[in-house]
């Protein structure tokens, strides 16, 4: 039991969670720093509904990837709870359909407070859960999982939690949540170049497989200096503290390209992952204190 536990959390992917949890900090910042964050629960909420859909997708990957052939004993990246035996096929859809519920369930308070949009918000966000891998037109396998993370992770993960507090949207929502959405698709982009070689094999056309590794190590860094360069909206918007407190990340991306540029895509390139979602807090989280303090 203990065992199955353990397994079940390991499937979850807990380390790539932090792509649910950064939108959420950014944009209670920014609404701090307008003065409209006036009900926490609601970023609470959007916070436990998201995590659950994430968890969703990870989950159906999990079984899709194994069932396509993408997912083997050659795998580069983590264990795979399907692949490995470790979680039956029925046991990890089992769980997958749980937290689809339990996202609906938290998702119930923030549609009462949001209205259609919201509701709108959620069904696409679900179906979207599944569509990644799975379904007649799987956005991984056609090489648009990378547009999906910046939309759903960045534009409308921000957008949301911004609408849910104020009813209205803003530029500075869209601008925060493409620095977010950049920063959560640096990962995708790291682990598809990682994955490359695998992936063609069972026809998984990642831009990775598409445009091959030159394309992949240019759009790492084009994900970073981008993420980057959107700070200038917010130095004539007067948040200067918002614009220059993320760029102590810049070590550690420097850190992250040199290994990306240097080496053949393999294991290494799982602590280049690691160190990406450690960029993508820490970039956040300075960006929330810049909205704080400015």
């Amino acid at each position: 039991m203990v065992k199955s536990v353990g397994f079940l959390l390991l499937a979850l992917r807990p380390k790539t969670l932090t792509a649910s949890l950064v939108p959420v900090v950014v944009a209670s910042g920014l609404l701090w720093a307008e003065g409209s964050f006036n009900q926490i629960w609601i970023s609470g909420f959007a916070l436990l509904s998201a995590l659950c859909i994430q968890i969703t997708t990870n989950l159906v990957n999990d079984y899709i990837d194994f069932k396509k052939g993408a997912d083997t004993d050659t795998r580069l990246g983590p264990k795979r709870m399907t692949q490995a035996g470790l979680i039956s096929e029925r046991g990890i859809m089992l769980a997958a359909i749980f937290f689809s519920l339990l996202a609906m369930a938290f998702g119930i308070p923030l549609v009462i407070q949001g209205g259609w949009v919201l509701l709108l918000i959620g069904v696409v966000s679900l179906l979207m859960a599944y569509s990644y891998t799975g379904g007649p037109f799987p956005l991984a396998y056609l090489g648009l999982g990378d547009l999906f993370v910046i939309i759903f992770f960045g534009l409308i993960a921000v957008g949301g939690v911004y609408y849910l507090h104020t009813l209205t949207y803003s530029l500075s929502a869209f601008v925060a949540g493409l620095q977010v959405g950049f920063l959560s698709t640096v990962l995708i982009a790291i682990n598809n170049f990682r994955d490359m070689h695998q992936d063609k094999v069972v026809n998984k056309n990642t831009l990775a497989v598409r445009f091959g590794a030159q394309f992949s190590k240019i759009e790492i860094l084009s994900l970073f200096i981008f993420s980057i360069l959107l700070g200038s909206y917010w130095i004539q918007k007067g948040f200067i503290a918002v614009a220059f407190l993320p760029l102590l990340s810049v070590p550690l991306m420097k850190n992250i390209l040199v290994g990306v540029f240097k080496n053949k895509p393999g294991i290494i390139f799982n602590k280049y992952l690691a160190q990406s979602a450690l960029v993508q807090v820490l970039f956040a989280v300075l960006m929330a204190v810049g909205f704080v303090v400015s």
